[in-house]
């Protein structure tokens, strides 16, 4: 995003408070990452170990992110984040649900009793 020359981060606003909308904040999307790459990295060494078990570690690393990366990149992450947006939007419709029950009920929103 970029407003007024300052690129934006996707979790920054700008001096109006606008937020990219659809946009993961950062801390999401770093929690997505690990997520998808975690499992990835762990059974790639488990492979590497059995396949692999003289190779110097420098070589295993390389060999490991080489498979690695672009799965999560390409398909694990993209995924993640999909599954996650739908949760959110699930999420904020139920909350729409529950704000529109407690007004047409005459209570505040927000307010539980």
């Amino acid at each position: 995003m970029d407003h007024e020359g300052k690129a934006l981060a996707a979790d920054e606003t700008d001096a109006h408070h606008h937020r990219t909308v659809g946009l993961a904040s950062v801390h999401v999307r770093a929690t997505v990452t690990w997520l998808a790459i975690f499992p990835l990295a762990a059974v790639g060494m488990s492979v590497l170990a059995a396949v692999a078990p003289g190779w110097p570690p420098v070589l295993r690393a390389f060999a490991l992110t080489l498979v690695v990366v672009p799965i999560a990149v390409y398909f694990a992450v993209p995924r993640l984040l999909s599954i996650q947006a739908r949760l959110g939007k699930a999420a904020a419709r139920s909350r729409a649900r529950r704000s529109a029950k407690r007004q047409a009920q005459g209570r505040a929103p927000g307010r539980e009793l």
